[in-house]
């Protein structure tokens, strides 16, 4: 059973940055993709950035296009999440998924309700004005 453990989150001021990090206990064979969805208070969840296991090609939600970066440390079973210029929208619990045989668009359409591999228990993120 793989787990997914994430890091990184806490409080920073609107316009500042943080590095989100999410660690697999093992890599299964299968894993393809590796993605951050995020929930606000009263919120649904929703899709943020998905990253490509074997070749790091990454997709992105709209809200976050060209403020965050996703990437891959294959060596390390780890996938980041550079984000800079938050804003307090930003604000939400970030949760990392991993799945096999999708890719990071399908990702963002199949969106969170679809049964993913696994999931993370989630790192906090608030972002103050």
């Amino acid at each position: 059973q793989v787990q997914l453990r994430e890091s990184g989150g806490g409080l920073v001021q609107a316009g500042g940055s943080l590095i989100l990090s999410c660690v697999a206990s093992a890599h299964t064979f299968s894993t393809s993709v590796m993605g951050w969805f995020r929930q606000a208070p009263g919120e649904e969840r929703e899709f943020v950035a998905a990253v490509n296991w074997n070749n790091g090609n990454t997709y992105y939600s709209d809200s976050v296009n060209g403020r965050f970066t996703g990437s891959i440390d294959n060596a390390k079973n780890t996938v980041y999440l550079q984000m800079n210029n938050l804003k307090t929208e930003d604000t939400a619990i970030y949760y990392c998924v991993a799945d096999a045989g999708i890719t990071p668009q399908a990702m963002s359409i199949l969106g969170p309700s679809y049964e993913y591999d696994y999931w993370g228990q989630g790192t906090q993120v608030i972002v103050s004005s």
